[in-house]
């Protein structure tokens, strides 16, 4: 009876980790409900991490199809605000707002401004996320390559360059890029950084002629430290993605642009907060 006394432990075993994961996914889900919040027209409201564990936080901000306008900040300590981004978009179910934060000292709070009507509120969410394989990571590897680096795929691809577009691009002070991107592309992530400078920009999402879908107008006091990362949806619209540097021509910023997800229908719902 040994052998069957065994074999019904280790059923027992893999039905403990099955009931541990769904425990563990149902908490995930639990603190991403409770992390969603209804910002109303007028009001400020706040996440705080107090934890010296959580170094980056992704935010989102959507609505059922109405304006989003709003102003996001993060907060270090009592007065000290290190990132502050306002954002504008047309139609926040189309086009909401995805960004991710650092967070590096730990102990921070996101604090979320809805500056709309009071008629017009906003969903809001903030979550902590892996920084070593989350997108934000990914894309801070590239742009430390610079606009020289290596920039062969592998070979699988038959060893082509990556297309100038898609590397870091140096945008001096006072200059604007523009970036197109062709129906294909669902999403597209822009990534702004410096070598330690602050960063003062402003980034449009452009459909049709001169129609801004989406401005976000950025400041953060070291672009090394706290870099701007985001997602802006396309929804399968040729875009034109457009970063204007609005410091002095002694603060250079490198951009790096690139689509996010190609071709592929509910990309938006494919962007689930990650949780670890």
């Amino acid at each position: 009876g040994h052998e069957h006394g065994r074999g019904h432990e280790h059923g027992r075993g893999r039905r403990r980790e099955q009931e541990g994961r769904l425990v563990k996914h149902r908490h995930n889900l639990a603190i991403a409900r409770a992390n969603r919040k209804l910002i109303q027209g007028k009001t400020l409201l706040t996440w705080s991490f107090m934890s010296p564990s959580v170094k980056q936080v992704q935010v989102k901000l959507t609505t059922d199809g109405r304006p989003i306008d709003a102003e996001v900040e993060l907060w270090d300590g009592p007065d000290n605000i290190p990132h502050k981004m306002s954002v504008f978009s047309e139609c926040g179910y189309e086009h909401p707002f995805n960004a991710i934060i650092a967070t590096p000292g730990g102990w921070n709070s996101v604090a979320v401004r809805n500056t709309g009507l009071a008629e017009f509120p906003v969903k809001g969410q903030v979550l902590p996320v892996s920084p070593h394989d989350g997108p934000m990571g990914l894309m801070m590897e590239v742009a430390e390559r610079g606009e020289d680096g290596d920039y062969y795929l592998d070979q699988e691809e038959g060893g082509s360059i990556v297309p100038l577009e898609s590397r870091p691009q140096t945008i001096q002070g006072g200059a604007l890029r523009s970036f197109t991107f062709d129906p294909s592309v669902e999403s597209v992530q822009v990534l702004l950084k410096t070598e330690g400078r602050p960063i003062q920009a402003k980034i449009e999402l452009i459909q049709g002629p001169n129609n801004n879908k989406e401005v976000i107008k950025i400041y953060t006091q070291n672009g090394k430290t706290y870099p701007f990362y985001a997602v802006f949806e396309t929804m399968g619209r040729g875009s034109v993605i457009r970063i204007i540097n609005e410091a002095t021509v002694e603060f250079p910023i490198t951009a790096l642009t690139t689509p996010y997800k190609i071709n592929y229908r509910n990309s938006y719902d494919q962007m689930a907060p990650i949780i670890r």
